[in-house]
Parts: structure tokens; C-alpha cells; sequence
């Protein structure tokens, strides 16, 4: 559930009524925020603080302790008085008062983080004088320095409520909301200054009114992923078809296949025509088979529990494609030149034969159903509403709907993910996940979350940055998200 600034300082008051204190809560938030830092950067580096005069401030000081406690080098920014501190902040700015001052940014090496504890969900307004030059220094060292910045609660200068982003704000690479997830945060004008999400729980808050939508986390999300009999076997996990590639194209059929694969898929197939059969059957990965069909029509006539359709496909074979989509009694995924061809006609979503899991990028999704000025989950609720499929609408905040359920926003990825190749990754993902009898929303869920952390652990492995980050890269690191998410991490 989403809340508004109001609504989240309510749900503190109710929790102070019952017992809780400011001062718990706060040790709890500042350890939580530590222990997302410390699962992106685990190597101790230099973190510069930049302290408000209220609790947002004492949380970012806490979590400064802890890091501190780890080896980190500190150093604080605050551009108040200790005598304008909150009480409970000043009494954790004591508690640093010996570290060390005028760290010279130039001599820094290795990880420089900048953590945003400016400003938290009471502000409003513009930000103006020493806070707004600590706002611009900040965004400064980033830019400048490749600083890494943390946002704590929400980057300072973007509203709780609606999301708007005031000049200047806070470009945050992460930020680590606390509680609750605020609306503000999921709004597309927030995208590009809150960055990657994290939610830390705080005991004692509780809430039941709220917006509905839900940010996808590894808490919420580890249970869908059980562990597996020591008796299983390949048939648990389904048999995959995956309708893909054509002369050109062939990477896009070879990546789809393999993230099935690494995703846990049984029994993976790809099928493809006479021109392209002995090149995939040369290039594709050993686990995966290669079938060569005269015509797509074809695949419906073996036995599979769920189908892949689109990737690297082309356009020569749309009538095929669009009966395929139409007719296909078992699950599909329908991805890429499969959505395209459905633009012709979207109204065959509307009786489809068996389940169907869509998963547009933007450019796909205006094609199927144009957005009309509307906000990205506006526009993926409302398809939702006009076709009963599950939506995964893709973008740097991915949003999954389908009608009946509230929307979910993942909270995964970072800008690496924008090249090619990464929506083959996903739809392979998927496609398993289905073959391993999840619900289509499930599988948008788990795929979603497990392709963007996969992205995100090779990045902060140090493996690839995120100008070298490839689809590849992703498929290699994908055992690496299913364990992240089995170990509740941010």
C-alpha cells in the first residue's frame, strides 16, 4: 500500500499512542538503511552525510554510525546549528562529533556515497537557501565525481504526496523509503530523481487506508518462490515453447532460450524456420532444442505446458502470429514482433484461449493502445481494464496490472537495462516461471524483479558497469537474484 505524506505521519502518531517510540523507530530505520548500503557497496568506502534539522536527519545519522561501525570513512554535512537540530537528531549528531573533517573529495577513492537526509516527508514548498546549496552540492559531486547518492525516506525536494519535483531536488540513485512506500515515489515525474526503491519495514506502523498499489519487494515476493523437492524432476518445471527469431535475429531467439533455461525451465524448445534452423541449432546453448517448423501453426501440435511468442520474430509471419496468440489453449507470453502483429487487431486479447501474459516496452504498448496523455499506470490499469491479460508494461519503473488486483511497481533494475537484448532476457524468464505453474501475474512479478536484480548484482560485483552491462550479463547473474530474493534482501 502506497500513502501520502499525511497519511504516513498518522501512522507514526498511532504507533507512538501504542507504546512505540521516536527513538526505537529511528535506530530501526537507521539500521535498515545501513543494511541496504551495505548490500550494494558490501567493500567499506567514503560516505559524506548531509544532515537536516529533522528526524530524516537522525536517521541518516544513524545509519552513519552503523556504517561507521563497519569500517566506513564519515564525514557530516550539515548546514544548521546543533542548537536548530531536533532533540533526538542533535542526539545522534553527538555520537559522531569526533569524525574526522575536510575529507579532500579529489584524494577519495573507491566508493564515494552521498547520503540525502535533508529534507523528509513535513517538507513542502521550494527548497531555498543553505539547504537548496547543499541540494546543488550534492547533485554537484555526483555528476562530477560519480558520487553515488542515497536518498533517505525520498530524495530532498520531491513532494511525499504528488510526486512533483521542485527545483532543485535531489538526484538519488537509490532511495531507501522507510515504513511505507510514499505515492510520491512511484509518480513518472519521480522516476528520474528517485531511482532505484527500498523499502524498509518499521515495527509498529501499521496502516489500512492507503493507495492499493503495492511496490514488488523481495519480502513480499519470496514466498511465491518455494524451495524445491530433493525427488523433483524436469517435468515440475514445464515444457517450454519458444517461438522466436529470423534471418537478422537470431540473438534475440538465442537469449530468450537461455534465460528459460537459467530461469529453471524443464524442457526448453525453440522453434524457428528452414532459414535460421542450423544457425540456432549451431549457436543456441546445449540445453535448449531446435526445432524447425515449415509454418508456426505447427507448434500447437506438440505437447508443451506454456509458449514464448515474439522475440527477434519479424513481421512476415503477423497472420500466423496473431492466430497463434488467439488460439494457443495454454499459457503464453506474448513479447516483441508477437505484439505488433496483435497491434492489427487488439480485440482478439479479448477471447483468448488460454491465459496471456503481455509484456510491451513503451514504443509496443502505444502501438496496442495508444496512451491518450495518460500516466504510465493510468494507461496499464486502463488496458487492463479493456483485455483480460496480465500487463507488464516495462520502463525504469515496471508496472504489472491486470484487472482485480491493485497495479505493483518493481523495484528493481538500474540504467544499465537499457540496451538490447533485455526484454528477450525477460520474456525467457517468464515463459519458465509460467512452465513452472506460477500465474501469469506471478511470473510478471517474479521475472521482473529477478531481471532487474540480476542487473543490479553484476553491476555492484563490479563485473560490468552500467555502460557494459549486457542481456548476457543478466542471464549469467540470474542464479544470483534467486538467491538475493530467498535471502530478503532491499
Amino acid at each position: 500500500m502506497l500513502l501520502t505524506g499525511q497519511q504516513m505521519k498518522e501512522a507514526e502518531q498511532a504507533a507512538f499512542s501504542r507504546g512505540d517510540t521516536p527513538e526505537g523507530l529511528m535506530e530501526i530505520a537507521g539500521e535498515g538503511i545501513a543494511r541496504c548500503i551495505r548490500q550494494f557497496f558490501p567493500n567499506p568506502g567514503t560516505l559524506l552525510v548531509y544532515c537536516g534539522k529533522g528526524h530524516n536527519g537522525g536517521d541518516a545519522l544513524v545509519a552513519a554510525r552503523h556504517l561507521r561501525s563497519f569500517g566506513w570513512r564519515v564525514q557530516i554535512q550539515c548546514p544548521f546549528s546543533p542548537e536548530e537540530l531536533a532533540p533526538l537528531t542533535f542526539r545522534h549528531f553527538k555520537l559522531l562529533q569526533d569524525i574526522e573533517c575536510g575529507i579532500d573529495l579529489s584524494q577519495v577513492r573507491g566508493t564515494l556515497l552521498i547520503l540525502d537526509g535533508l529534507l523528509g516527508i513535513g517538507a513542502t514548498g521550494t527548497p531555498r537557501g543553505v539547504v537548496a546549496d547543499r541540494i546543488a552540492g550534492m547533485n554537484l559531486i555526483r555528476r562530477e565525481q560519480g558520487g553515488f547518492t542515497v536518498a533517505v525516506d525520498l530524495p530532498s525536494g520531491l513532494d511525499a504526496t504528488t510526486g512533483s519535483v521542485a527545483k532543485p531536488c535531489v538526484q538519488a540513485d537509490l532511495t531507501v523509503t522507510l515504513g511505507a512506500v510514499k505515492i510520491g515515489l512511484v509518480a513518472d515525474s519521480a522516476t528520474a530523481v528517485a531511482g532505484r526503491l527500498a523499502l524498509v519495514p518499521l515495527p509498529g506502523i501499521s496502516f489500512t487506508e492507503g493507495d492499493p498499489a503495492l511496490l514488488s519487494t523481495a519480502h513480499e515476493l519470496r514466498s511465491l518462490l518455494p524451495v524445491r523437492d530433493f525427488d523433483t524432476h524436469k517435468g515440475n518445471y514445464g515444457r517450454i515453447g519458444i517461438v522466436a527469431g529470423s534471418p537478422g535475429f537470431i540473438g534475440a531467439a538465442r537469449l530468450c532460450s537461455a534465460a528459460a533455461v537459467h530461469a529453471g525451465g524443464g524442457l526448453v524448445t525453440l522453434y524457428t524456420t528452414a532459414e535460421c534452423h542450423d544457425l540456432l541449432a549451431s549457436t543456441c546453448i546445449p540445453e535448449v532444442m531446435v526445432s524447425k517448423v515449415d509454418s508456426y501453426g505447427e507448434v500447437l501440435r506438440e505437447r508443451h505446458d506454456v509458449l514464448a511468442i515474439g522475440p527477434g520474430l519479424g513481421r512476415e509471419h503477423d497472420r500466423e502470429i496473431r492466430e497463434l496468440v488467439s488460439i494457443a489453449p495454454i499459457p503464453c507470453v506474448v513479447d516483441a514482433d508477437a505484439l505488433n502483429a496483435v497491434a492489427f487487431d487488439p480485440s482478439l486479447l479479448g477471447a483468448c484461449a488460454g491465459p496471456r501474459l503481455l509484456t510491451p516496452h513503451p514504443g509496443e504498448m502505444k502501438r496496442l493502445f495508444p496512451q491518450a496523455a495518460r500516466m504510465r499506470r493510468e494507461w496499464a490499469v486502463d488496458f487492463a481494464k479493456h483485455y483480460p491479460v496480465t500487463l507488464l508494461l516495462k520502463g525504469a519503473r515496471t508496472i504489472i496490472a491486470q484487472e482485480g488486483y491493485p497495479p505493483v511497481f518493481n523495484q528493481t533494475g538500474n540504467p544499465g537495462m537499457g540496451s538490447g537484448g533485455m526484454g528477450d532476457v525477460l520474456t525467457g524468464v517468464c515463459a519458465a516461471l509460467l512452465g513452472a505453474g506460477k500465474s501469469p501475474r506471478d511470473a510478471a512479478l517474479l521475472g521482473a524483479w529477478l531481471c532487474g536484480r540480476a542487473a543490479e548484482i553484476a553491476v555492484f560485483n563490479g563485473v560490468d558497469s552500467q555502460e557494459s552491462l549486457t542481456a548476457t550479463s543478466v542471464i549469467d547473474y540470474l542464479g544470483a537474484a534467486f538467491s538475493s530474493l530467498r535471502e530478503d534482501e532491499c
